[in-house]
């Protein structure tokens, strides 16, 4: 897969990204998420923020159904610089830990995280294959 300069800008630019899954019944599911690109691969940990206490629809869904899609946009009211990108792939569970250098990607994005315990924690790892994108400035 190949990324545009302007598809690294957003992406960096962007503080949180939508996973879409699909559920067991087929039908699309969203949610806003924290991310690190991480050797050509996002992170997505599942971390301590208030959640539910029922098991994540997300990772239910990865479970069933790997097929995934992450959507980075930028709004702004000059619609000169509108811009979205979807990366459509696959993404697999990695259960009680994540790599150290991925950690460290993570916590260089959201200061957050420097606080949370994540070494024993689940994260999602999204491998892309492709992407569609838009934006109003064409080259």
């Amino acid at each position: 897969m190949h990324l545009e300069p302007w598809h690294m800008e957003l992406i960096e630019r962007s503080r949180v990204a939508r996973l879409a899954t699909v559920s067991p019944a087929g039908a699309p599911a969203l949610v806003p998420v924290c991310f690190a690109l991480f050797e050509g691969r996002f992170a997505i940990p599942i971390d301590d923020k208030p959640k539910s206490g029922r098991p994540l629809a997300r990772l239910r869904n990865l479970a069933a159904e790997p097929r995934c899609a992450l959507l980075f946009d930028h709004y702004d009211d000059d619609w000169s610089q509108l811009a979205w990108l979807r990366v459509d792939g696959s993404a697999r569970v990695i259960d009680g830990g994540m790599a150290p250098e991925m950690l460290a990607a993570l916590r260089s994005r959201y200061s957050q995280y420097r606080e949370m315990d994540l070494e024993h924690r689940s994260v999602i790892v999204m491998t892309p294959a492709r992407c569609v994108s838009w934006r109003w400035q064409m080259d």
